[in-house]
């Protein structure tokens, strides 16, 4: 096997188990997909899930948990990018607001910036509101970012719409939990959860 190839493999390997969000078939799926044309076997590669302490991520989590009641969508792991998680976050409202409710604005860290926290030990933090109403997005900001610092978490935010807040430090430190839900169905339910 290629060299390049073997590494690009074994990085993705590293970073997926390191997420914890995805099982090994998940993983395996991930890699199936992204390297179809090579018609590889992953079955030579070592496939194994990150056993993290989560201490940040249960605070982190307890954070996203409390936001719904302050009306707030809270998203882990929400989409690939920040355009991605927004559309993401969308979809999730339609959903909502079909089942009679109605969220004022949303949060979500994405894919990319999982993958930047793992090399930069710092989590950035995106938020809006539902109907492109500034000032309202800046309130929505406001609220996560003191939900974050109520919570221990040092916070880097200049108060604008145009920037996401980031926790750093952070340590990105979730071990894989077949128990709970996230991404958009997690964040369904622990939203539909909060009455």
């Amino acid at each position: 096997m290629n060299p390049d190839l073997a590494e690009e493999i074994d990085y993705l390997i590293d970073l997926l188990s390191k997420f914890g969000f995805f099982s090994y078939d998940e993983i395996l799926e991930i890699l199936e997909d992204q390297f179809i044309e090579e018609e590889l076997d992953f079955s030579q590669f070592d496939i194994s899930l990150n056993e993290s302490s989560n201490n940040n991520f249960n605070k982190l989590e307890d954070v996203f948990t409390s936001l719904a009641k302050d009306n707030i969508v809270a998203i882990h792991n929400c989409g690939f990018d920040i355009e991605e998680g927004v559309a993401d976050a969308f979809e999730l409202f339609v959903h909502l607001k079909n089942n009679k409710f109605n969220p004022d604005g949303f949060c979500f860290y994405t894919f990319d910036d999982v993958e930047e926290c793992l090399i930069e030990n710092h989590l950035k933090i995106t938020f809006g509101d539902f109907e492109n109403d500034e000032n309202k997005a800046l309130d929505i900001g406001k609220v996560v970012a003191r939900s974050l610092k109520d919570a221990g978490f040092e916070i880097e935010w200049n108060e604008t719409v145009n920037n996401q807040i980031t926790i750093n430090p952070f340590e990105w430190d979730k071990s894989f939990s077949e128990k709970t839900e996230y991404e958009i169905e997690g964040a369904y339910e622990n939203f539909i959860k909060r009455c």
